[in-house]
């Protein structure tokens, strides 16, 4: 158990780091520099796009708060499920990988805060 916390914490660090930046990045970064990037940014409807950015930007805040941790761990799963499927659906099934390595390192820390509690 004591080594389990500060695996734990890195790894919320490093996923809520990604999340604010994501969340970031479609807030304030110009859709057609994010398009540059993502081709899917520029596909969607902005509100939609802003509307992820602000789910990105509480996630990467939540996860850093200890309560919340656990729960918004498991809604991440949920999201990069939801992505994983926007992606396949779009014929873009190459790119799921990353979701899938989020979605298994925010199932760990679920699963990591709930046995810590």
């Amino acid at each position: 158990m004591k080594v389990l916390n500060p695996i734990l914490w890195i790894f919320q660090i490093l996923v809520s780091a990604l999340f604010i930046y994501s969340g970031y990045m479609k807030l304030f970064m110009p859709i057609d520099q994010q398009a540059a990037i993502y081709p899917w940014t520029g596909q969607v409807a902005p509100g939609f796009l802003r509307f992820m950015g602000v789910i990105d930007l509480l996630g990467g805040i939540g996860l850093l708060i200890p309560l919340l941790a656990r729960y918004v761990a498991s809604g991440i799963v949920l999201l990069m499920v939801c992505a994983s499927v926007f992606h396949i659906a779009r014929g873009e099934a190459s790119v799921i990988g990353f979701n899938i390595v989020v979605a298994t390192i925010a199932a760990f820390i679920a699963w990591g805060r709930k046995r810590m509690a």
